[in-house]
């Protein structure tokens, strides 16, 4: 894709005043959108991209921050996920029907969390899935179980951590460990400019589109195309157990997967792995066609 001027993410202070002004680009109607990234597609109309990208630069800011916890600058953050997005804009097919926030959401996301993955020990936290999964996972399910972040879990947070996210105790208090030392609260502020914006100022919209909730509750959902089609290959079985292991909010354990179908929390977690396997494969098969930016 031609290099598109857009607002600058200011490496140091300023962050709020870039928040504003991404703020102020308008969201697209869905009309709007397709026909923009028609010219784009068939005509390679630099004005129509610039156009999707500033729509949805909001969006990157938003997956963005909720990602602050792992000690990293903000604007780093921000800066991977617009180019996630400059990539999804570059590859959206309009022809499929939804919309372009429903497939940026992935590309942004990937770029955010590969940044992160690479800027963090490797050595240290594992580079296996479950360890990935386990890493960006952690901090939000303790939260949904209403454990306090407040340093070492105890044997009964840990076991019910455990369980739920089918890796050892050991695993869990280790990367529990690591996390805690690089917690950042919500209300910190954005920047050291003078301005002492938090993040929770950039969040007040008093009229919400439709597309921005749209956008909100699809964010974790992990519904791109790519990821659908790569599901609909999965035989039934493999595909709940995979949905319910890996992409809902408040996952299944794997006892309760063993219950409902009578086989054992291991052969759930075979299973599990080897779906995880097949999508994964299809999933970067797909991204391996994808031109370098």
């Amino acid at each position: 894709m031609t290099a598109l001027s857009l607002p600058a993410v200011p490496v140091e202070g300023g962050l709020s005043r870039y928040f504003r002004e991404v703020w102020g680009f308008p969201l697209l109607e869905k009309e709007e959108e397709q026909m923009l990234a028609v010219r784009w597609r068939d005509k390679g109309d630099t004005e129509a991209a610039h156009k999707l990208v500033t729509s949805h630069l909001r969006l990157v800011a938003k997956m963005a921050m909720k990602y602050r916890g792992y000690g990293l600058p903000v604007a780093d953050l921000v800066s991977e996920g617009n180019i996630g997005l400059m990539k999804a804009v570059k590859k959206f097919d309009p022809g499929l029907g939804f919309r372009l926030s429903t497939y940026a959401m992935w590309w942004i996301r990937a770029s955010i969390t590969e940044y992160i993955l690479k800027s963090w020990s490797m050595v240290k936290l594992g580079t296996v899935a479950s360890q990935k999964k386990l890493f960006f996972s952690l901090r939000n399910l303790k939260a949904r179980l209403n454990i306090l972040d407040s340093g070492e879990l105890t044997p009964d947070q840990a076991r019910q951590l455990s369980d739920t996210m089918g890796v050892s105790a050991d695993e869990i208090n280790n990367m529990n460990r690591r996390l805690s030392t690089r917690d950042l609260s919500l209300n910190a502020p954005l920047s050291n400019d003078e301005e002492g914006i938090e993040f929770q100022d950039t969040l007040v919209d008093n009229s919400p589109s439709p597309e921005s909730r749209f956008a909100e509750a699809e964010e974790f959902g992990h519904r791109s195309a790519v990821l659908r089609q790569a599901l609909k290959a999965l035989p039934e079985r493999e595909r709940h157990i995979f949905t319910e292991r890996r992409l809902k909010d408040d996952p299944m354990t794997l006892e309760e997967l063993g219950k409902e179908y009578g086989i054992s929390r291991e052969r759930i977690r075979q299973l599990e792995v080897r779906a995880f396997d097949k999508v994964q494969k299809a999933v970067t098969a797909v991204i391996a066609e994808e031109p370098e930016a």
